[in-house]
């Protein structure tokens, strides 16, 4: 175990000088900067000086805002509703205003309108009046040529129907051409339905032999006519010539009977 010695004065002396030039060597301790100062919320923000003295901050003061008494608050209340009323009353009456106007047009061009139409039914009217006359006498003429033709429909039945049931009625027809004026000259022929000659013959022979007649049948004629031929001319007795001629005068009379 090595044992230590005491220090000499000239180690001593040696150690204080180490000790003085390693102090001399160390670098000198910094000194803190001062701090910042604390900025208001109305204070604006700068970046510090980062080496050296810094600035000092200029103060900012925040704005003044003027107080506002109730009384002046209220005023201001006031000309807001009162404006809002103003703006909501134009309103109402622009409305008002506009819908009357538009009544009043619509109701001018719905009178003017319906006064147009109404002006040409009146003029229909006017015509269809004019013309009632003239129509109402051709409904007539037309009604009365309409029951004339179904009169003589009717008539022409009946008859056709006496003739069957009674067909003595060609006799006084025969007769009457038989007498008449003037005479037909040479052989007359008397043309009768074939179911009428025996008839004819039966009730009429002698009168028929004493003039000359002869007796033919002719399935062109219907029962109840007759016609006679000869030299010197015809005379037709046939059921339709005699109902030509009866329609023929009916018409000549309506016709005369008329405005």
């Amino acid at each position: 175990m090595t044992s230590s010695k005491p220090a000499t004065p000239a180690a001593a002396g040696s150690r204080a000088r180490l000790a003085t030039a390693y102090a001399n060597t160390r670098p000198a301790t910094r000194t803190a900067p001062p701090p910042r100062p604390t900025l208001s919320a109305w204070q604006r923000w700068e970046m510090g000086v980062l080496e050296g003295d810094a600035p000092a901050p200029e103060t900012v003061h925040a704005p003044v805002v003027p107080r506002v008494g109730a009384e002046a608050l209220a005023r201001d209340n006031e000309l807001s509703r009162l404006r809002l009323a103003a703006r909501t009353e134009g309103r109402a009456e622009g409305h008002r205003e506009g819908l009357a106007r538009g009544h009043a047009e619509g109701h001018a061009e719905g009178l003017a309108a319906g006064l147009a139409a109404a002006s040409v039914h009146a003029e229909q009217l006017r015509a269809l009046a004019a013309s009632l006359p003239a129509a109402l006498r051709h409904a007539e003429s037309e009604l009365a040529d309409a029951i004339l033709t179904l009169a003589m429909d009717i008539a022409r039945q009946v008859v056709h129907r006496t003739l069957r049931a009674e067909p003595e009625w060609v006799l006084p027809l025969v007769q009457d051409l038989l007498h008449a004026e003037p005479a037909l000259q040479g052989e007359p022929r008397l043309l009768l339905h074939p179911d009428d000659v025996a008839l004819v013959k039966n009730s009429l022979g002698n009168e028929l032999q004493s003039a000359g007649w002869q007796v033919r049948p002719d399935d062109t004629l219907a029962r109840g006519g007759c016609r006679v031929q000869s030299a010197s001319g015809e005379m037709d007795a046939s059921l339709e010539t005699r109902w030509k001629a009866v329609t023929a005068a009916l018409s000549r009379d309506a016709d005369a009977a008329g405005p």
